[in-house]
């Protein structure tokens, strides 16, 4: 029987301030990378889900809440994915309307 790992957040590996003997681009980098890590997280989730569900259907599953939860994270990560998109494109929208 498997345990369920804890969801690590995005953030901690991730430093927060720069130095400006660092390059702007590295700002960019840090910021596809939290996507990129949010996108391979979702692919995992589902992953595992879809791996749970086919244990279940060929009845080696011997636990069935192992699915449940394997599915709310899936979902939980979907979620968050979307909502760094949204914010993302909000703020790409806002930094459009302003006059410089």
């Amino acid at each position: 029987m498997s345990t369920i790992g804890s969801i690590a957040p995005l953030w901690d590996s991730f430093p927060t301030v720069f130095t400006q003997e660092e390059k702007a681009g590295e700002a960019g980098a840090l910021f596809s990378d939290i996507f990129r890590d949010a996108i391979k997280n979702v692919r995992e989730t589902e992953d595992e889900a879809n791996k749970l569900q086919y244990l279940l259907s060929t009845g080696q599953l011997d636990n069935p809440a192992e699915l449940t939860m394997s599915l709310y994270k899936a979902q939980a990560s979907l979620t968050l994915l979307i909502q760094l998109r949204n914010k993302a494109v909000e703020t790409y929208n806002e930094l459009t309307r302003i006059n410089l």
